[in-house]
């Protein structure tokens, strides 16, 4: 049997300014039109948690019977919920620290939101105190409510996770995950020059989740976060994934494209298993 996926992350759809009733609808004939049968989104719909899961519930409804599974990125994670909720909220198709099992195939897809421990700032030779004054003065994850430090938070990630990869290997399955955090230190960019994204690198993900994937020799990760054109690349016995959309504005225009459903096809990535 042949499942098709399709992912895609960092849609940014009210900075982006996008239009939702018809983008739905256009999303939707896409995906139906390309035989997609799972479509993942690894975070960063909205600044506002409530309105990410809106916009699933519609797309998921339009789309049926194309599977709809998502995760929460940092910005999702800024307003209408909570940490708890974050961790043990069971809306449609939300798939943080859950699983899902691709019928007909020996594959199974683990969602986990992810976090970061600061361990990618490999530059910089700051304590923990000093990363997190900085997060708190530069960065928009300050507005986000967490009854834990970072690394802290980062811990309960990886046992997560690493509950979820036994539990799959147990279970025979190979491994899909999806995150949103930078899940590999190939991605992170280091310079000398510019200071402000040496400390970001903090931010970005954690040398301890990239060591679970390796450890487990994950088959799949999909992630965003970072707003690269990047393409699928494989690292170790694992394949990279990134599909973000990424910000279209006056100050920031990362699009190749003046349309968002035309760089959302073209950043879309699509993989067959079997």
């Amino acid at each position: 049997m042949m499942v098709k996926i399709a992912v895609t992350s960092d849609n940014h759809l009210d900075l982006n300014k996008v239009a939702l009733a018809p983008t739905i609808k256009q999303q939707a004939a896409y995906l139906k039109s390309h035989d997609v049968d799972y479509y993942l989104i690894a975070g960063d719909l909205f600044n506002d948690f409530q309105k990410s899961v809106d916009y699933v519930n519609q797309l998921a409804e339009e789309v049926s019977p194309i599977h709809v599974f998502f995760i929460a990125g940092n910005h999702d994670m800024i307003k209408g919920v909570s940490y708890d909720e974050l961790e043990n909220g069971r809306w449609p198709g939300y798939l943080n620290n859950q699983f899902v099992d691709i019928a007909g195939t020996d594959y199974r897809i683990v969602g986990i939101n992810g976090w970061y421990d600061y361990t990618f700032a490999t530059n910089e030779d700051k304590t923990e105190d000093e990363f997190h004054r900085w997060k708190m003065a530069y960065w928009i994850d300050g507005l986000i409510s967490q009854p834990m430090s970072d690394p802290d938070r980062e811990r309960i990630v990886i046992e997560q996770l690493r509950k979820q990869l036994d539990s799959a290997k147990l279970a025979g399955k190979k491994v899909i995950i999806m995150t949103h955090f930078v899940p590999n230190q190939h991605f992170i960019h280091y310079t000398n020059d510019f200071r402000f994204w040496n400390m970001a690198n903090a931010m970005m993900g954690s040398l301890k989740f990239q060591k679970l994937i390796e450890a487990y020799q994950v088959d799949m990760v999909i992630f965003g976060h970072i707003h690269q054109r990047l393409q699928p690349i494989t690292i170790g016995a694992t394949t990279y994934y990134n599909a973000a959309v990424g910000y279209h504005n006056h100050r920031h225009n990362e699009w190749q494209t003046d349309h968002f459903i035309s760089e959302w096809e073209n950043q879309l990535k699509t993989f067959e298993i079997f």
